[in-house]
């Protein structure tokens, strides 16, 4: 479930204590918890009236979790200026004397989630749901274009090939999940979509900026044209192959096979923009070269199917409900066949 918590008298002194010690302004009002991701938490408040997002690591972080918030911090840095569409980074602070955790503040966008609510304007006109696709589609080839080279980011990109490390770094991932009441073994069909994606791995390509979560939950849109107002929730993003993006937004597009039911009740309204109206307004953005299409999305089927059958795991483990567990024990489940049937030439996505 979406984390809705906000914050406290005490973190509110100590936030106000700090945005007059870095000149930002005087006074922290208006604090009220947003609908955010299951990860973080993320909360509306403004300064002196101007009205900013501040977001921060869980109530009980984990050992990532400020590292994931300077992450977050590195991309909107590296982002600004750019065309992609997202919210203004305003201020970080890593200074674990004041909230205890590493924290940001950030523009205000004007939009809505489709994961969690449909604007008026979206339900009334058809075009709208068509359209905004389309635009989706378009920022991601913009995002993937990004100059990186010498940006906060571009410090945190790892050395080697983005492409030949993702099989192996996932079934680690995979093998973690083990304990006495789940083996990674009873996953059996991972294994051969690993052995393929590892047997085809295309050539290397120019690294570049990728969100590394591309789906309706992970974006605003805008309310009045139908246009991407901003990506969100930028945990999982880094310097690796954007094609990987693309993958992930043909998975994850609730036409047809939706195996995450990301932005399911704009779906079900009906109209929403085709796979292959997506790849070609990305191809027309001036998006990279999709001849090796089938990998990326056979490869998104695998990383997402495994990353969600974490949850049947630690339900397993007594650490999850079962509603959440079975439901994404069997999303999981979807892809994986998914993507196994892509990399034998079934044309299930397009």
């Amino acid at each position: 479930m979406p984390v809705e918590v906000t914050l406290s008298a005490s973190d509110i002194d100590a936030l106000q204590t700090w945005i007059r010690t870095i000149g930002l302004g005087s006074t922290v009002d208006d604090v009220a918890p947003l609908t955010g991701g299951s990860q973080n938490i993320v909360v509306a408040l403004s300064v002196d009236g101007r009205p900013m997002v501040l977001r921060r690591p869980p109530e009980h972080p984990r050992p990532t979790s400020d590292d994931t918030m300077r992450r977050e911090i590195a991309v909107l840095r590296t982002l600004a200026g750019s065309a992609v569409p997202h919210p203004e980074l305003i201020a970080g602070c890593d200074d674990l004397d004041v909230l205890g955790v590493v924290f940001y503040l950030m523009e205000c966008i004007d939009g809505f989630n489709p994961g969690t609510d449909v604007d008026d304007a979206y339900v009334r006109d058809a075009r709208m749901r068509h359209d905004v696709g389309l635009s989706y589609a378009a920022s991601l080839a913009q995002l993937g274009q990004v100059p990186w080279q010498g940006s906060a980011l571009g410090e945190l990109k790892r050395p080697g090939s983005f492409v030949a490390r993702q099989v192996p770094q996932f079934m680690r991932l995979l093998e973690s999940y083990r304990h006495d009441n789940y083996a990674p073994e009873s996953f059996p069909s991972v294994s051969g979509l690993a052995e393929w994606l590892a047997a085809n791995i295309p050539p290397e390509a120019e690294p570049g900026v990728m969100h590394g979560d591309c789906h309706l939950n992970n974006v605003l849109l805008r309310r009045d044209v139908p246009e991407l107002a901003a990506f969100i929730d930028w945990e999982m993003c880094t310097i690796g192959d954007p094609l990987l993006d693309l993958g992930w937004l043909l998975v994850c597009w609730p036409d047809g096979p939706n195996p995450i039911q990301a932005g399911a009740a704009l779906a079900d309204l009906g109209g929403l923009a085709s796979r292959e109206e997506l790849l070609i307004a990305y191809r027309e953005a001036g998006g990279r070269s999709t001849d090796d299409l089938d990998w990326y999305v056979a490869m998104a089927c695998f990383k997402l199917g495994i990353v969600i059958e974490g949850t049947w795991s630690r339900y397993l483990a007594g650490r999850a409900s079962a509603e959440a567990g079975e439901r994404l024990h069997t999303s999981a489940e979807n892809l994986i066949r998914l993507g196994t049937r892509v990399t034998q030439g079934d044309n299930v996505f397009l």
